[in-house]
């Protein structure tokens, strides 16, 4: 019954801010839901988005101390990093989009700037491109981190696992060695368990390969919603 009331509540919540706070995204012009509105009162909405993080949000957002964005500034915050975080990867193989209906951000580093095939080292020539991105966390502190690990179906399950794995834990350790605070980063990975293209063909796999580092600004509601929980 309790789940059952969550859920309906999460529900009226998404209803209320599809009808009355909806913003325009200055880096596409399309209409989303504002992580302003979510920040000042979606927190039963807020709460269902931070389960998706790898270990849930709650506990993460106390371990890692941050204080969160004021409420008034979250859409605002979020779509200047969108912005800054596209014009220092421009050119290097890089995409940067929105994710979770507008409410984090998703980097995806391809394996062909990143890593070599089969390789969890991290290409010497794309440590530039990384260390600019450690700076942008460094800058936008008041955010979750995520870094996923994906392959291709190439290869044995165990081996696309571990591998997998490798490469997410060598990104999430680069970008702490870079500054970012590590109660910020968790890692892990998915194999080749979730493809964005088929994989009878070689674009299909070269897109497959890839570690994708999501970004979940955190607002000063959620802050106090997980320590009021503690």
């Amino acid at each position: 019954m309790k789940t059952s009331r969550v859920l309906v509540s999460g529900f009226a919540v998404l209803s209320l801010l599809s009808v009355s706070a909806c913003v325009t995204d200055p880096n596409t012009g399309e209409k989303k839901v504002s992580r302003t509105a979510i920040g000042a009162g979606g927190g039963a909405l807020a709460g269902l988005l931070l389960g998706g993080l790898i270990g849930g949000g709650t506990g993460r957002i106390i371990g890692a101390g941050i204080g969160g964005i004021a409420g008034g500034a979250v859409g605002y915050t979020y779509d200047k990093q969108i912005k800054e975080l596209k014009e220092q990867t421009a050119g290097t193989g890089v995409d940067v989009t929105p994710t979770d209906n507008g409410q984090a951000i998703l980097v995806n580093l391809p394996e062909g700037v990143t890593f070599d095939v089969g390789s969890s080292t991290l290409k010497p020539q794309f440590r530039t491109t990384l260390d600019g991105i450690a700076q942008n966390l460094g800058q936008y502190p008041n955010s979750l981190i995520d870094v996923y690990g994906h392959t291709d179906s190439t290869g044995s399950d165990a081996f696309n696992q571990t591998l997998s794995e490798s490469r997410a834990r060598t990104v999430a350790n680069y970008l702490s060695m870079q500054g970012v605070s590590a109660a910020r980063i968790r890692s892990q990975g998915l194999g080749e368990t979730m493809p964005v293209a088929d994989n009878a063909t070689d674009e299909g796999r070269r897109r497959n390969r890839r570690v994708e580092i999501k970004i979940v600004p955190i607002s000063q509601e959620q802050v106090q919603a997980a320590r009021s929980g503690q």
